[in-house]
């Protein structure tokens, strides 16, 4: 049975979150159909720019991405802290962004004035909003909607685009986040409709590749900003050129006309990140097979379960590809 979404978030465990949604009966509706002939790829482009578009109404960034022709993976972290942050107006300035909110509301952006007896209701209205301001819920819904509707539009048809739900899981460490990058930023290579991590369309290692070749880092993505430190910034606490090096590598192994291998910088990473070469391999390429709940080792895990008062550790046999030995 399904579960509620707030059963399987717990920010005192982690901020990132792995999701995926799928289109309905796994058609081409956002690449090339080969049944009718027709190809959608444009469609792909919707569901990035408006990605990123969500990315800056939303307190939620977004670490990784892929675009593909029947579904859609995006790995994101639930920034509490500046929504936290965020004063009254600032929460209806974003939320206003998207919706219309109510008369109250829109009356206090505009500054005037809010009589005494509404107070509670207009707080109510604020909290409410900064609450699904930083609600994957939300954020996966304004994504999903406004392109399921346009692509009706374009078919001149109405029903589900989606699926019902999009699935999600937590992502509990750094290993597990890594890993699930990679796996997400390697979904091109995989399904062969790219070559290189820089050839891949619609993901997020394109633009990392193509900022890193400016000495930059795209301003849309969540950065990499090395090791962890005292007073430092936003963002994944690894080394961007590793990773790059690490999913190029993983990326050449997965390719059938290459006889790549871990290189000797990347294998000291898997060995600093406690993951054997052939696990790291397996994580990759099956990451969304041998995971269908949170990710982490078997400790984290069990936090993750007492903390969102679950009597059972489900998934815990997936744990062994996230530790050497």
């Amino acid at each position: 049975m399904p579960r509620p979404r707030r059963s399987q978030i717990s920010l005192e465990d982690t901020p990132y979150y792995h999701c995926c949604s799928r289109v309905v009966r796994r058609a081409y509706l956002c690449g090339e159909d080969k049944y009718s002939g027709k190809n959608y790829d444009h469609r792909r482009g919707w569901v990035e720019s408006l990605l990123f578009e969500l990315a800056e109404v939303f307190a939620i960034d977004v670490a990784a991405f892929a675009v593909m022709s029947n579904h859609l993976h995006v790995v994101l972290r639930i920034d509490i802290a500046t929504a936290n942050n965020w004063s009254d107006r600032e929460v209806l300035e974003q939320w206003h962004k998207l919706f219309k909110g109510n008369e109250l509301t829109q009356k206090f952006t505009q500054g005037e004035l809010v009589e005494s007896h509404e107070v509670v209701n207009l707080k109510h209205s604020i909290a409410t909003y900064r609450s699904r301001l930083c609600d994957i819920s939300w954020f996966m819904r304004c994504l999903n909607e406004p392109i399921a509707r346009q692509a009706n539009q374009e078919d001149n048809c109405s029903g589900r685009f989606w699926e019902g739900r999009f699935k999600s899981q937590a992502l509990l460490d750094g290993a597990a986040l890594l890993a699930c990058m990679a796996y997400v930023d390697l979904n091109p290579i995989r399904a062969a409709i790219a070559t290189t991590p820089e050839q891949s369309d619609h993901t997020s290692i394109q633009l990392r590749i193509q900022a890193a070749l400016r000495g930059e880092q795209p301003t849309c993505l969540l950065p990499f900003i090395g090791n962890e430190r005292e007073q430092q910034p936003e963002g994944i606490n690894f080394s961007l050129k590793d990773y790059l090096q690490l999913v190029d590598d993983t990326g050449r192994i997965i390719r059938e006309d290459k006889r790549g291998a871990i290189g000797e910088n990347s294998a000291k990473v898997l060995t600093k990140l406690n993951i054997p070469a052939e696990n790291w391999l397996k994580l990759t390429t099956e990451f969304g097979k041998l995971f269908h709940g949170p990710v982490g080792t078997l400790p984290e895990l069990t936090c993750y379960c007492e903390h969102l008062d679950k009597r059972r550790r489900h998934f815990a046999t997936c744990c062994q590809y996230l530790k050497a030995g």
